[in-house]
């Protein structure tokens, strides 16, 4: 049985709560000067210039990409053969994100009841934590800071399987038309196709983490990736909503086996600030 001390798991959280909000990832923002070589319209282009300009100064200067410095929502792989010692597993994580939004200066956007006392946590804990145990003696954790705006824009809808992939894909289409520039387009369109009700949602959020270039290795769902980005770009509601032809970036479906009754689909939307980091210990 492999020991990782509480205070290396904390630490690693922290370097990557702020890593992931002051860097960019190389295929999110080529795949930015990609979609501003082929855009048409002048006040595109000069809305991704902008967006590339901040993602340069966000590095070259250690602050948040964006405002909004999200909620901490973690991905972990933990091995079956590793045990935290010195604390548990949870508080390390959630004091990882603790120290990470403070010494980051990232801003704290979670309050701890959601309706009636809606006080700020102060520390942007508690994170969101979809676990998966493992074989193995490590630790591979993937974060992945969520913006309220995106996020406010994804929507689940029990559908059956009469609607099929057309039904789908309408859907799919329909809930980027009524986002509009409100989710801060250019933006990654995460689809989850299967599994339950809470399990579609995880499984769309999951495909919107996928690296730029690589579709679903299916052809028929890939074949819709495809056609779902040209259908949606044709929307023309364009970077940061003002028009043009980049509306999304890529659309990333990734499915689960699901109930013979049933046919959940969830729409997870990212704006173009697509940040997340990996470690692994």
């Amino acid at each position: 049985m492999r020991e990782v001390p509480f205070e290396v798991l904390a630490n690693k959280v922290k370097e990557l709560c702020m890593n992931a909000n002051f860097y960019i990832g190389d295929d999110v923002l080529n795949a930015i000067k990609e979609a501003r070589e082929k855009e048409e319209s002048p006040v595109a282009k000069q809305i991704l210039d902008i967006i590339i300009k901040n993602d340069g100064i966000a590095k070259d200067e250690q602050m948040p990409i964006c405002q909004d410095t999200g909620f901490a929502v973690f991905f972990i792989e933990f091995g079956e053969d590793v045990r935290i010692t010195g604390g548990s597993f949870e508080d390390a994580i959630a004091e990882g994100v603790r120290r990470g939004y403070k010494e980051g200066y990232l801003r704290k956007s979670i309050v701890n009841d959601p309706v009636f006392d809606r006080k700020n946590s102060g520390d942007n804990t508690p994170p969101i934590i979809h676990l998966r145990l493992v074989p193995g003696d490590k630790i591979k954790i993937l974060f992945a800071p969520k913006g309220g705006g995106s996020e406010n824009m994804s929507e689940v809808k029990m559908m059956v399987p009469a609607d099929g992939i057309e039904g789908i894909k309408n859907f799919v289409v329909d809930r980027v038309k009524r986002s509009g520039g409100n989710p801060c387009p250019p933006v990654i369109i995460g689809v989850g196709i299967g599994g339950t009700f809470e399990k579609v949602a995880e499984i769309a959020k999951r495909a919107i983490l996928r690296p730029f270039g690589y579709h679903h290795p299916d052809p028929r769902y890939r074949d819709a990736e495809i056609e779902l980005l040209e259908r949606i770009n044709k929307l023309g509601i364009g970077p940061m909503g003002l028009g043009g032809r980049t509306t999304a970036l890529a659309v990333h479906i990734e499915t689960h086996p699901c109930h013979i009754a049933s046919m959940p689909v969830a729409v997870n939307t990212q704006c173009h600030a697509s940040r997340h980091k990996e470690a692994i210990i």
